[in-house]
């Protein structure tokens, strides 16, 4: 049996579409992709994340929730993507450090919390 990731789902709040697409289209360069026809009328934005996984984007209330779930994003340029988000106003933060591979959080303009890292050795052989 194979098991992959295909996609991811987070809330967004309603009225953010725009926001929505400068965030993971304008700065982190996802390119969007069409969702089904069937779905259209729950308003989701959907956007391709690497060779075949997606982000689905829809849209919920605001929850006032304050808990640590999140998905990560490996990339190539760790340092850069924290500067970019830097400049446009957000604030990445760090957490617990995990040899080979750095990394930082930083929360959407909704409140989802993103990981982003990139992998520069075995670290799962250097615990």
């Amino acid at each position: 049996m194979s098991v992959r990731l295909q996609h991811v789902s987070i809330p967004r709040p309603p009225g953010s579409e725009d926001l929505t697409r400068a965030f993971y289209g304008d700065l982190l360069g996802l390119p969007e992709i069409a969702a089904p026809n069937s779905i259209q009328d729950a308003e989701v934005i959907w956007f391709k994340l690497g060779q075949d996984a997606e982000l689905h984007c829809f849209r919920e209330a605001p929850l006032g929730d304050t808990s640590n779930r999140h998905y990560c994003l490996v990339v190539d340029d760790v340092a850069g993507i924290r500067k970019k988000l830097e400049d446009a106003g957000y604030a990445p933060y760090d957490v617990e450090a995990i040899p080979g591979r750095p990394r930082f959080f930083c929360r959407d303009p909704f409140g989802n919390i993103i990981e982003f890292t990139t992998i520069v050795g075995d670290y799962l052989a250097l615990q």
